[in-house]
């Protein structure tokens, strides 16, 4: 089974569009909300090596990036290769 990890806040609309289209994929999320724990923007901060964008998606702890980032990974077959693994 995947695990994907995604940070958010509440008023992103690349957020948004990331769980869509996770969504469309199959593929469930745990929503890591930022906006209401500075605790998490810490972590979120840490894993994706400092990088402050929202949202910051992790798939079976591999850092994707942000919503273009799982665009352009579904595009050139990583997120294939990301989500296989865990079979």
């Amino acid at each position: 089974m995947n695990r994907v990890e995604m940070y958010t806040t509440a008023i992103c609309p690349y957020c948004v569009s990331a769980k869509d289209f996770l969504k469309r994929k199959g593929l469930t999320y745990e929503e890591i909300r930022i906006d209401l724990d500075g605790a998490r923007r810490e972590e979120m901060l840490a894993r994706s090596g400092g990088r402050r964008s929202v949202p910051q998606i992790f798939i079976n702890g591999v850092h994707v990036g942000g919503y273009d980032d799982l665009v352009a990974a579904d595009r050139g077959g990583r997120l294939r290769e990301l989500t296989e693994a865990a079979k």
